[in-house]
């Protein structure tokens, strides 16, 4: 597809996200199979497949100084240097990212594993940069106690959904909201009823700041 219908984004749970202003020329996605080694005493090593590793996904770009609509997305462009020190927090981070990448079925959550930034002569002010990312599982860890507990072994999990956030941020509308955060911007009305009691009776007029929930 044209990668210009495209758009990157990273958003932490607080609610901070970063938009990229211009678009990868291409992104790898990698999967392995992964294996689990147990020593066997007298008996060498034994590989026991563990399913499908974790996957990865990467991609390169650069933060430009200066707008320029052959390639940017948006003319607010974030400082380059206030850009990479966010990238730089989150990889120093514990808390897991949200990944997307509209027009394909990225939408996942991630930590960012691997962070390299370079300069180039010519370039005054542009930041390229190369990034690794992990996808993210909640494993959760259970007691002896908890296993043996009343329910026969067996927790029940919580399949209570957790609404996404967004912060409205300046030049913002509804439409370029949805089409970033929920593919299309056709779907500005579903986040217009779900949020109309705090945006009122006119979508048109969002403010900074505000925190809209995405519907599901």
């Amino acid at each position: 597809m044209d990668t210009k219908e495209m758009n990157f984004t990273l958003e932490d749970p607080n609610g901070i996200s970063l938009w990229f202003p211009v678009n990868p020329s291409e992104v790898t996605i990698r999967r392995d199979k992964s294996f689990e080694t147990i020593t066997i005493i007298r008996g060498g090593e034994l590989d026991v497949p563990q399913g499908v590793k974790v996957k990865e996904i990467a991609f390169s770009s650069f933060f430009p100084a200066v707008y320029d609509a052959s390639y940017c997305k948006y003319k607010q462009l974030p400082d380059p240097q206030t850009a990479m020190n966010q990238l730089n927090t989150w990889m120093e981070g514990r808390d897991p990212l949200r990944l997307i990448i509209t027009g394909t079925d990225v939408n996942v959550l991630v930590m960012l594993s691997a962070h390299n930034s370079s300069f180039k002569g010519g370039e005054p002010g542009d930041v390229y940069f190369d990034l690794i990312f992990r996808t993210w599982k909640d494993y959760k860890m259970r007691t002896l106690d908890e296993r043996s507990g009343s329910s026969g072994g067996q927790t029940r999990p919580d399949i209570k959904p957790v609404s996404a956030t967004y912060r409205v941020q300046p030049g913002d509308s509804l439409w370029s909201i949805a089409k970033m955060k929920l593919g299309s911007g056709s779907r500005w009305r579903d986040l217009y009823e779900g949020n109309r009691t705090l945006i009122g009776d006119d979508p048109d007029l969002i403010l900074p700041g505000q925190e809209l929930v995405m519907p599901v």
